[in-house]
């Protein structure tokens, strides 16, 4: 073997270098595949409120309020619906326990 021959540079096979960027993109393929399954299995559920029996009140105007047992409340003599946001005085209405849509 003559000096130049051992300087000059041997052909290398790409199959070494092919097969590791192939194993590592199955990884990563595999990782994000993982992460999104694993993503689909969670989910958050707001518990259920018991509302109570469906219930309309008839007010001394002539109109209806369609609402839920549980968001009516009695407080010093009147009658105040208590939803999330707001409070209606209902004070004078007549509590019909019926079903409605």
């Amino acid at each position: 073997m003559t000096r130049t021959d051992l300087h000059l540079e041997k052909p290398r096979s790409n199959f070494l270098m092919v097969s590791i960027i192939l194993c590592g993109s199955c990884l990563i393929a595999l990782f994000t595949a993982l992460y999104f399954y694993s993503q689909s299995l969670i989910t958050i559920e707001a518990p259920k409120k018991d509302l109570g029996q469906k219930i309309v009140i008839q007010l001394p105007s002539g109109k209806s309020v369609f609402t839920y047992e549980n968001l009516i409340v009695k407080e010093e003599g009147k009658l105040f619906y208590k939803g999330e946001r707001n409070t209606l005085d209902l004070t004078g209405g007549i509590i019909v326990y019926e079903e409605w849509e």
